[in-house]
């Protein structure tokens, strides 16, 4: 008799097993939009760590538009368009483009996600644009930033372990040789996930967090400026919860919904 409850619990387990893969397998997968490049960073490098290291984790397809070598003031040529975001269902910003001042150009790039695209923003993502007139990129990310302490370890602690995107997440975890955002203001639709202490500031500051931007979902996290950090799995783990997430594609337990787990 119990050799048959130990067959007939693992017989279940294959099947559901089976049955994860033919889901992934069947469902199409998020189609995603990268955009990077600009100042400061290892962007060549960085959109390989990102896209590889989140497809191994979640069912998506990707698209990816990288400009601008290491300008402060490239405008990226896909923002130009007014329906720039169409087609896809995230998109990831990991970008560096301080010094744009065009107004216009800046609220197109907001508006997509206003209007309910889903985005994902990644590190120099916050300080991309602060230095034009209009506040429309900061309400999308979720908070304003204008500047960086030094590069040194961070210790980042958990605040919301019982939200999903941070299920998995250390209570307490290290980034090391990071940088330290600045929260000038955080918007009010902002719910923050995780802080680390500034040494120049003392007082803490969020570097995890969700946002809800008009009709858009939003998840942010001004953690990542080395490639150590972005290949970390805690980061990768970290950074493809939130993209399921702001797609409606994570479980209350912290785990990809039926079909946008990986496809193996």
């Amino acid at each position: 008799m119990k050799l048959n409850r130990l067959i007939h619990r693992f017989t279940i387990t294959l099947l559901l097993a089976f049955a994860s893969r033919a889901s992934a397998a069947d469902t199409k997968p998020l189609r995603v939009l990268m955009v990077t490049g600009g100042c400061c960073h290892d962007y060549e490098q960085q959109k390989k760590i990102l896209s590889q290291g989140i497809s191994a984790r979640a069912n998506v397809a990707w698209t990816i538009v990288h400009e601008g070598g290491d300008s402060r003031t490239h405008q990226v040529s896909l923002y130009a368009k007014d329906d720039w975001a169409k087609g896809f269902d995230v998109i990831v910003h990991n970008e560096c483009f301080g010094q744009v001042t065009d107004v216009a150009f800046v609220e197109r790039i907001a508006k997509a996600h206003a209007d309910g695209v889903p985005a994902v923003m990644l590190h120099c993502s916050t300080h991309s644009y602060r230095v034009a007139a209009t506040d429309e990129w900061r309400k999308a990310i979720g908070q304003t930033s204008m500047s960086h302490e030094k590069n040194r370890d961070l210790f980042v602690k958990n605040l919301k372990p019982e939200h999903p995107v941070m299920k998995g997440f250390p209570k307490e975890w290290t980034s090391p040789k990071d940088e330290l955002y600045k929260n000038e203001k955080v918007w009010p639709n902002t719910i923050p996930l995780a802080q680390a202490y500034g040494e120049d500031t003392k007082k803490d500051h969020m570097v995890i967090w969700v946002n809800q931007h008009g009709k858009g979902k939003v998840f942010g996290t001004t953690l990542g400026h080395g490639n150590h950090t972005m290949a970390d799995p805690v980061y990768l783990d970290l950074v493809t919860r939130g993209l399921l997430w702001a797609c409606g594609k994570l479980g209350d337990d912290g785990k990809p919904k039926s079909g946008f787990g990986p496809v193996k």
